[in-house]
Formats: C-alpha cells, sequence, structure tokens
C-alpha cells in the first residue's frame, strides 16, 4: 500500500469527503439495495449542502485516510448535539468508518477507528457508540472485536426501505 495520512478534514476538503463519501457508501451497501434507494441516499446525503453543514458543524468531526493524495477511506464522529440519537455529553458517536473495497483487510478501518478513540480521549468522553445495519456481519464483527456491545436498535432510512441498525457501545476509560 502507498503512504497512508489519516487527515482531520476541513469545509475545503468537501469534494474529497464527497467522494469518498459516496464511493465507499456504494461499494458497500450497492449490492444489497435497490439502484433507486441509493440513488436517491447519495444524492440526499451527500450533496453539497448536506456535507457542507456536517463539516461546518462544531460537534462533528471528520478525518480523511489518504494513500498518497487518493482518498481511500473516512471517519466521522459526533458529539452533543450532533449525534444521530442523543446518547448525553459524556458520548461520541462514530457515525461513518468507511474504506475503500480495494483497501479492506490494510488495517485502514482499524487506525480510523483509533482515530476515533483518540478523539474520544481529548474530548474527555467516557464511552463510544454507533449504530451498524443489522445486515452487515463484517462490520459487526470489527465492532464486536474492538470491544462494543449492543445496547439496542433503531431504524435507518434508504431511500424507501427501513432499515434496522444495531447499536453498539463500548466504556471507555478517561485517562
Amino acid at each position: 500500500m502507498n503512504i497512508l495520512d489519516i487527515r482531520k478534514a476541513e469545509l475545503s476538503d468537501l469534494v474529497a469527503v464527497q467522494e469518498i463519501a459516496r464511493a465507499t457508501f456504494f461499494e458497500t451497501f450497492a449490492a444489497t439495495n435497490t439502484e433507486a434507494d441509493m440513488q436517491h441516499y447519495l444524492t440526499e446525503k451527500f450533496s453539497d449542502a448536506a456535507v457542507s453543514a456536517e463539516l461546518s458543524h462544531p460537534d462533528s468531526l471528520f478525518f480523511i485516510a489518504w494513500a498518497d493524495e487518493t482518498p481511500i477511506g473516512y471517519l466521522k464522529v459526533n458529539a452533543g448535539q450532533a449525534q444521530t440519537e442523543p446518547q448525553g455529553e459524556t458520548a461520541l458517536e462514530i457515525e461513518r468508518i468507511y474504506v475503500r473495497n480495494a483497501y479492506h483487510g490494510k488495517k485502514v478501518g482499524q487506525l480510523l477507528y483509533e482515530q476515533a478513540l483518540a478523539s474520544a480521549h481529548q474530548q474527555n468522553k467516557t464511552q463510544i457508540w454507533l449504530g451498524v445495519w443489522e445486515e452487515n456481519p463484517k462490520a459487526i464483527r470489527f465492532y464486536e472485536k474492538n470491544g462494543f456491545v449492543v445496547f439496542d436498535k433503531h431504524i435507518f432510512q434508504l431511500g424507501t426501505d427501513q432499515q434496522t441498525d444495531i447499536l453498539m457501545r463500548k466504556v471507555i476509560a478517561l485517562d
């Protein structure tokens, strides 16, 4: 693999975030969803306005994994009011960790997860949580391996399809 660098994304990285977000979401979920639902989600969630708002939110952070100058994965974490479901001020949400298929198995997802954990420590959070699609056993195993346990579930709307996400949490110790 080329040199891997994980950098915090800024508003000036809008196009790179959109590119990697659309590509990784499509690679991960297109085979198990309708084309119409996928296109609706990609158009709505990764529009200029939507991604600009997310990048500008004071309680959200994005990090992009780069191989040379190519974005190959990204992480989005949320605290406070940016969380997709309120889990309190001591919680940090991992909203997205996505990695291009060509880089699966090369520890990019693990490095992005470790960046999320570092962000939680920097913000003095005592728990980190996320939602993962119940039909994504590879991701569920990844989070279980990293110490997450199931605590609830919620509905994730993908176009016209209501899908169930498993909510997982990990308690973390403050240094």
